[in-house]
């Protein structure tokens, strides 16, 4: 079928008519890619026009022209000539072909003005092998995990498409997101299901066959968990010694799919006594009584030998006897029968009824009574009212004021104890008595979502009155009302208390949670201890010849929070530092802890300031930084770094973008250091996990004579909108008893998501049988709901004043908060200098400043640094607040190491 070019160029013409001239043939179809399947041919077509010839051309070999089917015709719109070719291939001639290129054919077509070639099209003999490299393994799985099915298809030509059956229905993952097919063809789910215990087949599949793997059996399994003990049963010997039992069962949850069965005993027995009933017995019968003037005498007898008891039969029959002592001659006695249970009768036998005279007195002595207790209550109406008669309202139950928790009585001489409870957000709920609250899913959990006690009361009028009967100044009515709902809050504050509020931060001397001092164009270093805040002041940041009284302060107040949307939640504390309005001539740097969860591709991260008037404004999105936004945000995984030449108030508000988001929490577990009373209280707080929210709460604890009784956890909350929670467990029922109505306690997601009130938190009550109890050891269970939990074990002295939990946070590191001058920086200014010099100018190696961010991972919008005088002292000084107290300058000198900065890295390394 082939033929060589000489032979077959010399029958082509060697002029071709050009009247009119002709344009170079263009191609309307070109030969596609072909597979031979088994021994079937295939078929090349192409077309062209204006054509006067055309021909194919297979590996480099005209096909002969009798192997050509051509067929010819006049386009009717243009006028030229359309000329379509076709040739067929068999799978003798690909497997003739020997060398390393795969068989090709090439289409080409002449014209007056030349000839015109197609692209190569290949023909390739189709296959699918019958093996797979790599089957999917069957595996046993616990629920939720991730499971990985691997599959590498069998070798062919073209490769094979794979798809996974489930039980031999087509898995498609955009109809079930738990499912994921890699890009190398492997199976993931990502959480097991019960659902996904299946069998799973690999299918490889091509125009030539397909390929099926061996089945894969995926069991996914449950492991059981016990139930909560029942109460003890009541004692099963009615006399003596015995047992009482309490069960419980392998049912939370059951195992499934051979998950591994409870470990432990399902019955607990305890040793019991009971005492034995005693029957009552007669004693003799007295002697009789003289005779009487109605004609009769009598004797008696009484039920004490012995007398009944431990619930033992009363005595049957006559208690006293009479009877005619006349032998009949007296004919007014009568004989009565007096039992045990005839109590209406009098102490001889006879029912009496009462005389007209005995009337009149009962009527008397009832009316006399009647007319004390009118006076009684006339008189105290009296007295109540001239006490309160100066008050609008008296608030004896805060419960009212702050959603029916933690029900305090709040009078300005314990305005010092209402400052330091923290709201209880579910003491209410098992205490709480008031009409308003709907008890009737109390058999499962205490509903906390959309109660009416979450709302302000309306129209309330409130007035605080000390003990001289004169209004509390406005300072410490703002504290009083910073524990009031936000809505009230602002109703109690007016403009001149907010703006002395404002004015007042600079003057704060809180060590715990101010840090101040005097900074000139050196700089310095403002710390607050154990809180995770600071602010760095480079040298050269204030002007040449000027002094600031700068300040740093975390904001412990609700009130001080930015309102946040639904979906939006407080990632960190409020941040104040000054002087506002002073004029800095670089960055300065505000460190602060945030509670993002490190993944910061499923958040949209914002910055926000408080203007002067109060106003929350949006500064910056974390990661749409440009030329106009004023600060540059720097997120680590536990801290952010705020880069800004203007100094105000700031806070971190986040936005979920995807259901992954989650963001950190601390759960911290408080008693009594000591208790005296029957109950004992314990609290579970649920926290921002930020070093200020956990040192606030053990400072806080502390003077309210709290301890921790176990190692504060990490609880990672996602976005899913389930609630967290909390349940008791395994508390010793022979020694203890919970007073809880339900089985747990739910804190709402949205109360928890938008980090707008601090110190959330649950109470559990529990009571012991007797004060000789001095241990308890019990379980507490802290989970969201469908999502991570965590379980503490708590083994509590009552007695004893012990802490063995580290509370370091409650007490300074050093009494250093400030420092002053090179000697707040890592890095020696010398070295920052020489650093500045030699990596400020662009390098045509590229190991210039830009490298440096790289290295340091600081290259996230390298734009900011390169809008600064020196970019390579703007970067220094966010390696030094990053690496704040420890930084390590054997690895800044590794870096400039791998940057080839060798004349520097002998200068830092000697200067260390």
């Amino acid at each position: 079928a082939l033929f060589p070019d000489d032979d077959f160029l010399g029958e082509l013409p060697e002029t071709f008519p050009s009247d009119p001239p002709e344009p170079l043939p263009h191609f309307l179809m070109e030969p596609e890619e072909a597979y031979i399947v088994k021994n079937k041919p295939i078929n090349l077509y192409c077309k062209a026009t204006p054509a006067t010839q055309i021909y194919f051309k297979c590996n480099s070999e005209w096909v002969h022209q009798k192997d050509h089917v051509v067929e010819e015709r006049v386009d009717e719109t243009s006028g030229l000539v359309v000329r379509e070719a076709s040739i067929e291939i068999s799978r003798q001639q690909v497997e003739e072909l020997f060398g390393p290129e795969d068989y090709w054919c090439q289409c080409v077509a002449w014209s007056s003005a030349g000839t015109t070639k197609s692209r190569k099209a290949h023909v390739r003999i189709a296959y699918l092998k019958k093996t797979f490299e790599q089957e999917p393994l069957g595996k046993e799985v616990s629920l939720e995990q991730e499971v990985l099915l691997q599959c590498r298809p069998p070798e062919g030509v073209p490769a094979a498409e794979v798809e996974w059956l489930k039980n031999e229905e087509i898995i498609d993952p955009s109809d079930d997101r738990n499912f994921y097919i890699t890009i190398d063809h492997n199976l993931i789910i990502k959480q097991a299901r019960l659902s996904d215990t299946a069998n799973y087949t690999c299918v490889a599949k091509n125009i030539v066959a397909k390929r099926r793997s061996t089945t894969a059996t995926v069991i996914v399994y449950v492991n059981g968990g016990w139930s909560t003990w029942t109460e003890w049963s009541v004692c099963n010997s009615r006399c003596g010694r015995g047992f009482q039992k309490r069960t419980r069962s392998c049912t939370n949850p059951a195992p499934l799919n051979g998950g591994a069965f409870c470990e432990g005993q399902g019955v607990q027995k305890l040793a019991c006594t009971t005492m034995c009933p005693v029957d009552g017995a007669w004693t003799e019968w007295s002697k009789w009584s003289t005779c009487g003037t109605e004609c009769a005498h009598w004797r008696k007898r009484e039920c004490n030998l012995p007398a009944p008891k431990n619930g033992g039969k009363d005595c049957e029959g006559m208690v006293l006897q009479s009877q005619n002592c006349t032998d009949g001659l007296c004919m007014q006695s009568l004989f009565y029968k007096i039992s045990t249970e005839q109590k209406a009768q009098n102490d001889f036998g006879f029912s009496s009824a009462p005389s007209t005279d005995d009337v009149a007195l009962y009527v008397g002595i009832v009316i006399a009574v009647i007319m004390c207790l009118v006076i009684s209550v006339i008189v105290a109406l009296f007295v109540y009212r001239k006490n309160h008669r100066d008050f609008d309202s008296d608030i004896i139950d805060s419960s009212a004021l702050n959603g029916g928790f933690q029900p305090v009585n709040i009078k300005t001489a314990r305005t010092a104890d209402l400052l330091t409870a923290p709201p209880d957000l579910t003491s209410a709920a098992a205490m709480y008595r008031g009409p308003v609250y709907a008890l009737h899913d109390v058999s499962d959990k205490i509903p906390m979502t959309n109660s009416p006690l979450l709302d302000p009361l309306p129209n309330l009028k409130i007035k605080v009155y000390n003990s001289s009967g004169l209004v509390t100044p406005q300072e410490d009515l703002s504290d009083f009302t910073s524990k009031l709902s936000p809505k009230i809050t602002h109703s109690l504050l007016d403009n001149e208390t907010m703006n002395l509020r404002n004015q007042s931060l600079a003057r704060q001397r809180d060590p715990s949670c101010t840090a101040f001092g005097s900074f000139n164009s050196l700089g310095g270093h403002l710390i607050i201890p154990n809180s995770g805040v600071s602010l760095l002041v480079p040298a050269g940041a204030i002007p040449q010849g000027r002094v600031y009284e700068m300040y740093v302060t975390v904001h412990r107040k609700d009130n001080m929070r930015p309102p946040v949307e639904d979906i939006q939640t407080v990632l960190s504390p409020v941040v104040s530092c000054g002087p506002p309005g002073a004029l800095l001539t670089r960055p300065v740097i505000i460190t602060m802890h945030h509670c993002a969860e490190a993944n910061t591709d499923d958040w949209q991260i914002q910055l926000k300031n408080q203007s002067q008037q109060g106003q929350w404004e949006d500064v910056v999105v974390v990661g749409e930084e440009n030329f106009t936004t004023p600060c540059y945000i720097q997120m680590d995984l536990e801290a952010c770094h705020i880069l800004t030449e203007t100094l105000g108030t700031y806070c971190l508000v986040g936005q979920s973008i995807s259901k992954a988001a989650a963001k950190r929490l601390k759960l911290a577990i408080f008693g009594p250091v000591t208790c005296s009373a029957l109950e004992y209280h314990i609290r579970v707080y649920c926290l921002d996990d930020t070093q200020d929210a956990l040192k606030e709460v053990l400072q806080m604890e502390k003077q309210m004579g709290g301890k921790l009784l176990d190692e504060p956890k990490t609880l990672h909350f996602k976005d899913s909108t389930h609630n967290l929670r909390l349940s008791i467990h395994d508390i010793p029922h022979s020694l203890w008893k919970s007073k809880l109505l339900a089985k747990y306690q739910e804190i709402p997601f949205y109360q928890i998501w938008s980090g707008s009130q601090r110190n959330l938190h649950c109470t559990f009550t529990l009571e012991r049988f007797t004060l000789s109890t001095t241990d308890l050891t019990c379980k507490l269970c802290v989970r969201q709901v469908e999502g991570e939990g965590q379980i503490f074990q708590l083994n509590s002295a009552l007695s004893e004043d012990t802490q063995n939990i580290d509370t370091s946070l409650m007490d300074p590191a050093s009494n250093i908060t400030t420092l002053v001058g090179p000697n707040a920086f890592r890095i020696p200014l010398s070295i920052r200098q020489k650093l500045c010099g030699s990596l400020d100018a662009p390098q045509t190696r590229g190991n210039d400043w830009r490298m440096l961010a790289h290295k340091l991972n600081l290259d996230r919008y390298l734009n900011y640094f390169a809008t600064k005088s020196s970019p390579t002292g703007v970067i220094l000084d966010l390696w030094e607040a990053q690496h704040f107290p420890d930084g390590n300058l054997s690895r800044l000198a590794a870096v400039l190491e791998e940057m080839g900065r060798h004349e520097t890295v002998v200068s830092l390394v000697t200067e260390h």
